[in-house]
């Protein structure tokens, strides 16, 4: 099986995958249609900006993806084309689109912004929103620097037991 290239990785190093064929994978974040192509938002969640992929109706399951729900997973096949001129850096050019997870209309995560309160409701899909992506981030770099911080000291990090009492009390 081929394996599957980051965002991130696609993003760091866009001049080396410039005219090739990648393949990715991710859920959508957004989804714009026509008759003739249109336009899917997918992000992996190594990088913090989604990769803009483009489909035509030339791909034998136009008609599937141009009414794919927010949230779905697909396995993307396409050349990446660079696009100075425009927002991104690059898009990619699907050749084939495969729906590895469908979604329902009504997902929770939309794109548009949303409250921490309404976000206490659905934890499980908090990491696929910006703001918890960028919180998450800032505290692994933190964790890590604290780790690394007290490892090269000769501390040593134990896990101890929880305290608490019991449950017939």
């Amino acid at each position: 099986m081929e394996q599957l290239l980051t965002l991130r990785e696609l993003y760091r190093n866009t001049g080396e995958y410039a005219g090739k064929t990648v393949k990715i994978g991710g859920w959508v974040r957004n989804r714009r249609a026509s008759k003739a192509f249109g336009f899917v938002m997918l992000s992996d969640g190594t990088y913090f900006q989604p990769v803009q992929v483009v489909i035509t109706d030339a791909m034998e399951n136009f008609a599937e993806i141009s009414k794919i729900n927010i949230g779905a997973a697909l396995i993307i096949e396409g050349t990446v084309e660079l696009t100075p001129e425009a927002k991104q850096p690059f898009e990619i050019q699907a050749k084939s689109v495969t729906v590895e997870g469908p979604s329902t209309p009504d997902f929770p995560i939309q794109p548009k912004r949303h409250t921490l309160e309404y976000l206490r409701t659905v934890t499980h899909l908090r990491p696929r929103t910006n703001t918890f992506q960028a919180v998450f981030r800032v505290r692994s770099l933190i964790a890590f620097a604290i780790h690394k911080f007290f490892m090269e000291r000769d501390f040593v990090y134990v896990h101890t037991p929880l305290i608490r009492s019991p449950l017939w009390i």
